[in-house]
Order: structure tokens, then sequence, then C-alpha cells
């Protein structure tokens, strides 16, 4: 993929799978504003880029804000002349059961990710719009949003209204050839360690020298950073140009499409329904193959 002339936003990029995004782009030929909340990170980063002959610029910034968003864009304008690409990577975490979890807790993870996403996202839409020559929106959702885990009510919240957003801004940005797109990356990272199904496995492939087992990156489409980034380029690219209002995931060595909502299973009574009604059909009805939730544990095949 080229990406040259291209210029991007990531935000939190200082480590993890935002500094693997911002590393790929940069790879692929585009010049990358390497937004995070530590500032020695993001300077880190974009020095890392030059120095492999690349183009970058650091803004420490905690996303949020209308005023930082609009501080990412300016940046990539002042910096590189246009944004063509905005990723919003940028994350916290405060995990608490449902009674346990304070007003604190739930504004702050909101916030970042699912209010940093708007206001980033329409920062950039604003200025791609007057460009006129399109863009892409890439937008950072987690298997937590579809699935649902276990003490990440703000969490999983956040990143189920992410891909809600993709959805809706596909239809509004389409006239304006922007693409937006949801991305749903798995990969070993501080964050994934604090989720106890993959804790162990993270560990085990750690103490291995990094490599995670060919049933891990398959089975469960766990890898590195590495793996993920590449989904991000492609989004990124020309070659993407047709692909909007997607959820895409990505890990390891699987790539998938994450389906969008739908009725599985309908019935009728004429009339309407009773509660009593609901009762009598719902185990041989609408209720007779339940959706699962919550994140399944790797199934770690027998040695």
């Amino acid at each position: 993929m080229d990406l040259s002339g291209k210029v991007a936003v990531v935000t939190g990029a200082g480590r993890g799978l935002g500094r693997a995004y911002a590393e790929a782009l940069a790879a692929a030929g585009a010049a990358v504003v390497v937004n995070d909340v530590e500032g020695g990170s993001a300077a880190a980063v974009a020095a890392g880029i030059v120095a492999k002959g690349g183009a970058a610029a650091a803004v420490a910034a905690p996303v949020g804000s209308s005023e930082v968003a609009e501080r990412l864009v300016a940046a990539a304008v002042k910096e590189f002349g246009r944004l063509d690409v905005m990723v919003t990577n940028a994350g916290v975490l405060r995990d608490r059961v449902l009674w346990k979890m304070s007003d604190d807790d739930f504004d702050t993870v909101m916030d970042v990710h699912l209010r940093g996403t708007f206001t980033c996202a329409r920062a950039a839409a604003v200025r791609m719009r007057e460009q006129g020559s399109g863009g892409r929106l890439i937008l950072v959702s987690s298997p937590a949003g579809q699935r649902g885990n276990f003490g990440q009510t703000n969490y999983a919240a956040a990143k189920a209204g992410i891909v809600a957003m993709a959805r809706t801004w596909a239809m509004e940005l389409a006239r304006a050839n922007i693409t937006v797109n949801a991305i749903v990356p798995v990969a070993a990272t501080e964050m994934t360690r604090t989720i106890p199904a993959f804790a162990p496995v993270i560990e085990e492939a750690e103490r291995a020298g990094g490599r995670f087992p060919e049933w891990l990156r398959r089975d469960e489409g766990l890898g590195t950073v590495e793996d993920v980034a590449p989904l991000v380029v492609y989004l990124a690219s020309d070659a993407s140009a047709h692909v909007t209002g997607q959820a895409v995931g990505i890990g390891g060595d699987r790539l998938a499409l994450w389906s969008h909502p739908a009725e599985k299973a309908v019935a009728y009574a004429d009339g309407g329904w009773t509660a009593d009604a609901i009762a009598t059909g719902w185990e041989t009805g609408v209720g007779a193959e339940p959706e699962t939730y919550g994140i399944p544990a790797p199934k770690i095949p027998e040695s």
C-alpha cells in the first residue's frame, strides 16, 4: 500500500496498538500526527518515525474535548498541509463491577473513548469536507463492545457506541467520499492483559519470547499489535474506497467481518402479545436459541 501524500492523525499513539498504527501508516508513506496524553511517549514515537525517513509530529494532549480535537486537526494542517485519515484509538480503563463502579469511573472512560471519538471525528469531517477530496475515519472498537465483558460496563458501552457512530457517519459522510469504519482489534496489550480469560496465555507467550502458538493466533485471533496494523493501512488507502459502515475484526492470523445486529427470530400473535402468551411460547419460540454474551475464554487445546 502506498499512502504517499496522505496525512493521518492517530490518537493514543504513544504505545501499544496506537503506536503500531502510527508506525505502519508512516512506513506506507503517510505523514503522521502522533497524539498521546504522555508527551514523552508521543515525541519518542514521532522521533522514531522521522529517524526511519518518515514524516511525523507529536501533540501531547488528552482527547475528549472539542478544543483538543481541533488542535489535532490544526496540527496536521499546519505541519503537513491537509488531513486525510483520522484514527481514534485513545483509551483508558476503569474496570469495576456495576455495584462498585463510580460516576467518575464511568464518565472518565466515556469521555476518552466515546466523546473523544466523537469530537475527533467531527473535527476531521469538517476539515475533510472543506478539502473536498474525501477522507477516512477509522474508529477503534473492541470485542467488549460487541459481546460485553465482565467488569467493563463503561468500556463495553463506549465501544458499542463507537460502532453505532461508524454506521451513522458512513451514511452522513458518503456524499463527501469520506468512509467510516470501526475496527475490532485483538492483540496482546496492557489492556488485554486485564481480561482474566486472556491474561494467562499472554503471559505464557511472553515467557516464550513473544511467540504466540498457532492455535492462539488462529482459533482465538490473538497475536501482536503489529498483526493488527495492516488493517488500518488498508482502510486508510485508496484500495478501500468502497468499504464503509463496517465493523472489521483482526488479530493474530484472523480477519473477520462482524455482523450488524439483526432480528434472529420472530413470532406473531393476532391482536398483540400478552405477558402470559410470551411466557408460554418463549422456550419454543423466539427464545428457543438465546444469544451468548461475554467474551469467550480461550479454548486451550489438549496436549
